[in-house]
């Protein structure tokens, strides 16, 4: 066959994208920032910086610091409120023609809630996602860590919206499968799977963390192991459509996240050192298919042996 007639649609739930390549939330700020750099329209998904009921500063500095293997922060969801979102932000977001999948993050049920329904009531965006996971913001339940209080969430989520829901979960857990199954309980149409790993940087001569928040989430190639082996066990596990973050920077990369279970792949750190990556996986990816004589991502999802 021809790369020409390979389809690279992939379905999540109710959400259904033209390609399996997403930007991942916190690593491309609103998208206005990465115009001319990036030909927008192109991706699979949008997922804009994660947004709160209020504005929010962040963490204090440092809040990134580099490792040898990846990247660690502690931003803290500095961001720019849900009302400056829906006037400012999601406007331009709407016109750009690619699916816009809002990040959202709240300290209670209440939260979450509230704002699934006024971000769901909006025209331009596709899908709704729960940052149930931050490892470096103070304050609230983490929703992530518990599998009753992520099924609660979600299904509150859900009930107040009828766009669809993902949720985005945490490594940081003893075991994600069951995380992953309150999620899938609580009606959300796919699990984003992993947010960053906590870690910690110090500084040896000064006996102190370099990061001002003391941990923070650790990101990139170092983590890509464990993000495989959560969506492998989620596969195994749970009867939910995956997307696999952790360390995505090449078509490898891309291709191990598919054949272990994911239908789709958000790259994350890759965005900052690397901008145009995302297009550059979107122009391998009918090549990389065509190499295991498939047509079509549902020809290859999930079939590790």
């Amino acid at each position: 066959m021809t790369t020409t007639q390979i389809d690279l649609q992939t379905k999540l739930g109710r959400l259904t994208l033209p390609n399996p390549i997403l930007v991942a939330s916190g690593t491309f700020g609103y998208a206005r920032e990465m115009e001319g750099i990036v030909d927008l329209p192109r991706l699979g998904g949008i997922l804009p910086k994660t947004i709160t009921a209020e504005p929010r500063i962040g963490n204090a500095p440092w809040r990134t610091v580099e490792t040898s293997a990846g990247l660690l922060n502690a931003i803290g969801l500095d961001n720019d409120g849900l009302d400056a979102f829906l006037e400012h932000h999601l406007p331009y977001l709407a016109g750009l023609g690619t699916p816009i999948i809002v990040s959202v993050a709240g300290r209670t049920v209440e939260d979450f809630t509230e704002l699934a329904r006024r971000v769901g009531q909006c025209d331009g965006m596709s899908a709704i996602e729960l940052n149930l996971s931050c490892p470096n913001v103070s304050g609230g339940i983490d929703f992530g860590t518990n599998a009753e209080s992520c099924r609660e969430v979600v299904a509150s989520a859900r009930n107040a919206c009828d766009v669809p829901i993902l949720a985005k979960l945490t490594p940081n857990v003893t075991r994600i499968a069951d995380i992953a199954q309150g999620a899938a309980d609580g009606g959300a149409d796919a699990v984003c799977l992993i947010n960053t790993v906590l870690g910690m940087a110090v500084d040896w001569k000064k006996r102190r963390p370099i990061l001002g928040n003391g941990m923070g989430g650790l990101s990139g190639p170092a983590i890509k192991p464990i993000a495989l082996r959560c969506v492998h066990q989620v596969r195994q596990a749970v009867d939910i459509p995956i997307i696999g973050i952790g360390g995505v920077a090449n078509i490898d990369d891309v291709m191990q996240f598919l054949v272990t279970g994911a239908s789709a792949v958000q790259i994350g750190t890759a965005n900052y050192y690397d901008p145009t990556v995302s297009m550059r996986l979107i122009d391998q990816l009918p090549a990389a298919l065509d190499e295991l004589n498939a047509s079509t991502l549902t020809e290859i999802i999930g079939t590790l042996t």
